[in-house]
């Protein structure tokens, strides 16, 4: 079987990878990167010491690009998050949004979820990441100590549901090895950021840390 582009079908050509040159083209990006004070960065104010923050493109139900973050998700193709990862990374890199960070932190998933799944999407896309920019990942220092449900099926307005959902979900491990560094915590998809936000909120106490924030896809 030819490979084929995940959002439209069509083979892809050689040198394309996962998508499509007019699919690429055509990705909602944000361009959020390019934006001091974006919507993104808004989500965080005030509540972490917040560096910059940004999603790579938005994620509309109805849209055809969905099945990039579906396939990553439910489908088993971990590989996805690879190739967007780098994608993605490839972009943002002449903004300077990854200069002077430390470490990658994906979000992590409960260790039971992840024997189900097989994979963490936020671990394959942060290898993208990785892969473009030379920072290393750190899977160890946040760990997720509850297995909730899904964020995915609750809506946009239910925020104090998402918030209870994640309250006290991730522990972080051995703080005194993140003292002083700039934390890039890189999840798939960003729809209130109430799950980034209690995984941020691990960091706050450690000695002159400094996060940023990137996410694959973003809820418009």
């Amino acid at each position: 079987f030819p490979r084929c582009c995940v959002v439209c079908g069509r083979p892809l050509a050689k040198g394309e990878e996962c998508i499509c040159t007019v699919c690429n083209i055509n990705l909602p990006r944000t361009n959020y990167h390019l934006r001091k004070d974006n919507p993104v960065e808004r989500l965080f104010w005030g509540q972490i010491p917040l560096e910059r923050a940004t999603s790579f493109f938005f994620y509309e139900k109805g849209s055809d690009f969905r099945l990039i973050l579906h396939r990553l998700k439910y489908g088993g193709q971990k590989e996805i998050g690879a190739i967007m990862g780098r994608y993605m990374a490839a972009e943002l890199l002449s903004s300077h949004f990854f200069q002077g960070i430390d470490v990658i932190i994906p979000i992590p998933l409960h260790k039971k979820k992840q024997q189900i799944r097989g994979y963490n999407q936020s671990e394959w896309i942060a290898r993208g990441v990785s892969a473009v920019t030379g920072i290393p990942i750190d899977t160890e220092s946040i760990l997720r100590k509850k297995n909730t449900e899904t964020q995915t099926h609750k809506s946009r307005k239910s925020v104090f549901e998402r918030r209870d959902n994640v309250e006290g979900i991730f522990e972080l491990q051995h703080p005194e090895t993140l003292a002083g560094k700039h934390i890039l915590i890189v999840d798939d998809v960003l729809t209130t950021g109430s799950t980034t936000l209690a995984c941020a909120s691990c960091l706050v106490d450690v000695e002159d840390i400094r996060i940023s924030i990137l996410t694959l896809a973003m809820v418009e």
